[in-house]
């Protein structure tokens, strides 16, 4: 994609996925993940059938562009383990695990932006829309995998989790990583082979929460406590 001067970018408005965005979704993913395996149609319109009201778009008004895109599902989290995978997160991609019913936590399975309007607070409005989610649905948190993006250029002097915990004092910026703990996310581990196909990250994630506060104070809860902080 190529990016217009900021004056001819039209507002950018996040609104749930339709089926008519599905071509969009999967141009983005192959712009921003060029040479790994897109999101098909089939586990897109999954998504729509088990949980519509988290999928989300980012849309240039404008030009109609998808430039970003959100999608999440509820799970139970007592039926996983802090080291799970993308994948079995996921069911695969196509979310038949989602659990609505039993569920507190929803899980962030994805968030794009066109590689052209990174820093443009694209992703801000996505994170706000999907926090947003989880207050009106009333869960407890938000969890997901940050994909360690900027690892490679430090994998060979640090581990993961010496990255991560660098990160998380500000001694070093991962994009993706940075980003969430600026909008009030916190780390709770690190994860091997997360992601298959991402040689950015070398296959590791930052399991990270957003904790509900109305929710916690309600209840008493307590987040976990990574030893990197």
């Amino acid at each position: 994609m190529t990016a217009r001067p900021s004056s001819e970018r039209g507002s950018v408005v996040v609104r749930q996925t339709t089926a008519a965005d599905f071509a969009g979704i999967i141009a983005l993913t192959q712009a921003i993940y060029p040479g790994a395996p897109s999101w098909t149609e089939a586990q897109l319109a999954a998504h729509l059938r088990v949980f519509p009201e988290g999928q989300m778009v980012a849309v240039d008004e404008s030009t109609g562009e998808i430039v970003g895109m959100a999608a999440s599902l509820i799970v139970l989290w007592d039926d996983y383990e802090l080291t799970t995978s993308w994948r079995d997160f996921t069911a695969s991609g196509t979310f038949a695990n989602h659990d609505p019913v039993h569920g507190r936590t929803l899980y962030g399975a994805e968030i794009m932006v066109s590689p052209a309007l990174q820093g443009h607070g694209v992703g801000t409005q996505l994170y706000a829309a999907r926090e947003a989610l989880a207050r009106r649905r009333g869960l407890l948190r938000i969890r997901a995998g940050a994909r360690l993006r900027d690892y490679h250029h430090h994998a060979q002097r640090l581990t993961a989790e010496e990255y991560v915990a660098a990160v998380v004092r500000g001694e070093l910026v991962d994009r993706t990583l940075t980003f969430q703990l600026r909008r009030g996310f916190r780390v709770l581990g690190i994860v091997s082979n997360y992601l298959r196909h991402d040689p950015e990250s070398r296959g590791y994630a930052a399991v990270i929460e957003w904790v509900n506060d109305e929710v916690a104070s309600r209840e008493g809860y307590e987040p976990m406590t990574w030893p990197g902080y």
